[in-house]
C-alpha cells in the first residue's frame, strides 16, 4: 500500500503524452501503449516525484469539486505501482 507521504513518479520506462489520434492521454513503453481514461490521466499527471499522495488527493478534490477521493486515488496508485508504471 502506498504511503500518504510517498512522492510517486512515472517510471523511466514509461512516457505519458497526449495522442490526438486517440483523443486521450497514453502511457508509452517499449512494447506498446496504454490508453488512459480521464481520471487516470489526471492522477498520473500529478505523479512528478514532488507531490505527496495526500497532496495529489487534495488537488484532485479541488479540480473535480468532489470528496472524498482518497480511497479511489490510492487504489489507482497501488494498481499503477503493481504494473510498474510508477516508482
Amino acid at each position: 500500500m502506498i504511503a500518504p507521504d510517498a512522492r510517486p513518479r512515472i517510471s523511466p520506462l514509461y512516457r505519458m503524452q497526449f495522442e490526438p489520434t486517440q483523443d486521450s492521454w497514453v502511457l508509452l513503453y517499449p512494447e506498446g501503449m496504454v490508453r488512459l481514461n480521464a481520471p487516470a490521466a489526471e492522477i498520473l499527471q500529478r505523479c512528478d516525484g514532488k507531490r505527496t499522495v495526500d497532496e495529489i488527493v487534495a488537488e484532485l478534490e479541488i479540480v473535480f469539486a468532489q470528496s472524498p477521493l482518497h480511497d479511489d486515488v490510492v487504489l489507482f496508485l497501488n494498481q499503477a505501482l503493481q504494473r510498474s508504471w510508477l516508482q
